[in-house]
């Protein structure tokens, strides 16, 4: 799991520093450094910045723990979600069980309560945008009052609550008796406030136990010297959480069977049982986890910062160089500027770069729709391929299997080497790389609608046809390969944005900062939403070529805005590493203002870029 990753404790004094490297491959080194230190480590010069390559240091079991709770509780909800659309959308199948799993050997799909494409849409993107826009109360929460494991423990609460209701409607004399809607929506309503509080606090929890906060050097056996890069670390340790994410949206495929073969009973159980794992983990990794204490969030200066800096510069100066100057307390006492405010200069510089990171959050609903169609455009299609005896949403679940798939190869093969080639694939070109793949993998979708149909028996109302088969002739396996092609994108997408949100927030922030990220995913499904008359026939083959069009243009401006970027240097506060500062107004002292810039070798204008 940990291959080429090296551990750096030092044990000694800074003449001598020790470096314990991970056994594969290396071994212990004491070694004299002229440079300068910081709690031990070595601050690598401008010159070992830019020529000695990057590599992951290690990170504690606890985090790792932390990506098993995810891996259940994503298990959890993805099998149960696979089958939602189907559940809403088709009837109960004639001559079926009456459970919803429709007569062996058919066609037909799984069903229940059979209220069409359009409400199915609907119901299952209200569910989503709400599962993605409550993180945003459930981050600032965690920040401010509760912290983010407390948060995480209500919000597992929740959903298991959720859970029991939504077993109880799928029990098959309550769909058969017509009373199955009222429970279920409240079941899916419950499991997106559950989810809203759970989601936002447990990738910050995960790189809270990065122990790498600057980037430091270390020396190898065989003498040649590498840098620990943080960025590398939680990039690292992020592809192994995203990893776990698919891992458990796979238990979508034994749902989808189960739906098909057995009935919805047994497709929301099995997700509840996994579910229940959850408290287990969480109570064993409970006392070995570094937790930051919530102080009282830092969105109310946040906030003041914009405005000040408003207020001085106007609207037409926004994005401008020197824009967030103007708000700095220094600026303020220098310009005459007598009023009293709540934070420093290094806050100034951390709602800049915030602000950044928000503006390049602006591009992701874009590739979040071409990445699984417009609302269940994608679903439709589906249902109108040949399956011969496979669910039509099993194959839904290539994106997770494309993704578990290609994170090994990057995290093993692809960012090491690039690494030790001094190829710099940051960030921004990384997610541009992805919204390409996402364009792509929606004109693959598009291309196949237009041939289901040229084949349909119904022709373009092939997604409500009962003549013959009721099915283009056109193999449903057509389909993985739109569905794998646009899960690569979210490897160089998603995990991407972990890190942006996490090394780009302010500490009492860093929760409502990956609600941000998350929201965008809201904000994605309010247009499915808005769009959802339109997604049915003959209109399908433009909600995929749209999305397409607009995804490669997209992807052009965006690392024409933001390729900049890829030249910062990925650090974690100095008040971070000691647990946070209780309040955004704290003031560091000179020595930590002063490490702060010493730590990455390169003056202040290379760390925050106007």
């Amino acid at each position: 799991m940990k291959d080429g990753i090296m551990d750096d404790t030092f044990t000694t004094a800074p003449e001598a520093v020790v470096a314990s490297l991970d056994g594969k491959h290396h071994g212990v080194l004491d070694v004299a450094h002229d440079g300068m230190y910081d709690n031990g480590h070595i601050i690598p010069t401008e010159e070992e910045l830019e020529t000695l390559p990057r590599i992951a240091g290690t990170m504690p079991w606890s985090a790792y723990l932390l990506c098993g709770v995810e891996f259940a509780e994503r298990a959890s909800y993805y099998g149960c979600k696979q089958v939602f659309k189907n559940f809403i959308r088709a009837p109960l199948p004639e001559g079926g069980n009456g459970a919803g799993a429709p007569p062996r050997g058919s066609q037909k799909t799984a069903g229940a309560l059979g209220k069409g494409t359009v409400i199915a849409s609907a119901m299952t993107d209200a569910f989503t945008f709400l599962a993605y826009a409550l993180p945003i109360f459930g981050g600032w929460l965690a920040d401010a009052h509760w912290g983010r494991f407390k948060t995480i423990c209500i919000g597992v609460a929740i959903c298991g609550i959720a859970h029991i209701i939504m077993i109880i409607s799928a029990i098959p004399s309550i769909i058969q008796a017509g009373h199955a809607i009222g429970p279920f929506a409240l079941s899916l309503y419950l499991l997106a406030v559950g989810a809203a509080l759970f989601k936002p606090n447990i990738a910050p929890t995960v790189l809270d136990q990065n122990p790498h906060k600057r980037p430091h050097v270390v020396t190898k056996r065989d003498g040649s010297k590498a840098i620990i890069d943080p960025e590398a670390t939680s990039e690292s340790v992020m592809l192994w959480f995203y990893l776990l994410i698919n891992i458990g949206a796979f238990f979508g495929v034994a749902t989808a069977y189960l739906a098909k073969y057995v009935g919805f009973w047994a497709s929301y159980l099995l997700p509840g049982i996994i579910y229940f794992m959850l408290p287990i983990l969480l109570f064993f990794v409970n006392k070995r986890l570094i937790k930051i204490t919530p102080g009282g969030s830092a969105l109310a200066d946040f906030i003041g910062v914009i405005f000040l800096a408003l207020k001085k510069n106007g609207f037409k100066g926004f994005g401008r160089k020197g824009f967030w100057d103007k708000a700095k307390p220094s600026a303020l006492a220098a310009s005459g500027d007598t009023r009293v405010v709540r934070w420093d200069d290094n806050f100034v510089d951390d709602v800049r770069r915030t602000m950044a990171a928000c503006a390049i959050f602006l591009f992701f609903p874009i590739q979040q729709i071409n990445d699984g169609g417009l609302g269940a455009a994608a679903n439709a299609q589906s249902a109108s391929l040949t399956s011969n005896g496979v669910p039509n949403d099993v194959l839904d679940n290539l994106n997770p299997l494309a993704i578990i798939c290609l994170i090994p190869i990057m995290n093993h093969g692809v960012y090491p080497l690039l690494r030790k080639l001094g190829i710099r694939f940051g960030p921004i070109a990384r997610m541009t790389f992805g919204f390409i793949i996402a364009a792509i993998g929606a004109a693959s979708y598009a291309v196949i609608q237009y041939e289901i149909y040229q084949t349909s028996p119904c022709g373009y109302q092939a997604s409500t046809c009962t003549t013959g088969t009721g099915v283009s002739h056109l193999s449903l396996w057509l389909y993985a390969i739109p569905t794998a092609v646009t899960a690569c994108s979210e490897v160089f997408i998603n995990v991407t944005a972990y890190g942006i949100a996490y090394s780009r927030a302010p500490q009492n922030m860093k929760g409502f900062v990956m609600a941000l990220s998350l929201f965008m995913t809201a904000i994605s499904t309010a247009i499915s939403l808005a769009t959802a008359d339109a997604i049915q026939d003959p209109y399908l083959i433009w909600c995929f070529a749209v999305p397409s069009v607009v995804g490669f243009i997209a992807a052009f401006v965006f690392y024409y805005l933001f390729r900049h970027l890829d030249d910062e240097e990925f650090f974690v506060h100095v008040d971070d590493v000691v647990g946070g500062s209780n309040s955004s107004a704290g003031k560091r002292d000179e020595e930590d203002s002063l490490n702060e810039k010493k730590v990455v070798g390169v003056d202040e204008k290379a760390v925050h870029p106007a």
